[in-house]
């Protein structure tokens, strides 16, 4: 009777490593849902999204946040909508184009990405604080490789940090 024999890479070890990656997950995650607690009774998880999507790549159009966010069109228009009623949000006729109108963040819709972004960076850095230096700086080196390796951007910029790049 011959043993299943395991894919290539799927090793115990690399077992091991999967469930070392889940675990971190799970506590980023919760690091996330408690940052993003700070301001729910503002926004939506989808709104933050959009306005995450706008800080990050400056002023877009409706269409682009329909297909990041990959949602009809319809469903995009209501909660910018929102958003802008929150006052946290400016549309602007494109400089190019002025049938394309432009969205761009108010300066309450920065603070509020700014709000969630700074609870997520305390709490990762109460966190790591804890470690060794040297724990920190391989940790570090290999999640700069894992997001790289995911398709993030890994140039320094603080938006992405917040919410990944929605593709």
């Amino acid at each position: 009777m011959n043993t299943p024999r395991r894919p290539r890479g799927h090793t115990r070890e690399f077992e091991a490593q999967v469930d070392a990656v889940m675990w971190a997950s799970r506590a980023l995650v919760g690091i996330a849902a408690a940052s993003v607690a700070e301001v729910e009774d503002t926004v939506t998880m989808p709104q933050l999204r959009i306005l995450v999507l706008i800080g990050t790549h400056g002023p877009v159009n409706l269409a682009a946040v329909a297909e990041t966010l990959e949602v009809n069109p319809s469903n995009a228009s209501r909660a910018v909508d929102r958003l802008m009623k929150a006052g946290l949000l400016d549309r602007r006729d494109s400089p190019a184009d002025r049938r394309n109108v432009h969205l761009t963040l108010t300066q309450a819709g920065a603070a509020l990405v700014e709000t969630v972004s700074s609870h997520r960076r305390r709490a990762i850095a109460a966190v790591l604080a804890r470690m060794e230096s040297e724990d920190r700086d391989a940790l570090a080196v290999a999640l700069r490789r894992f997001a790289a390796t995911a398709g993030e951007p890994v140039d320094g910029d603080a938006l992405t940090l917040l919410w990944p790049l929605i593709r």
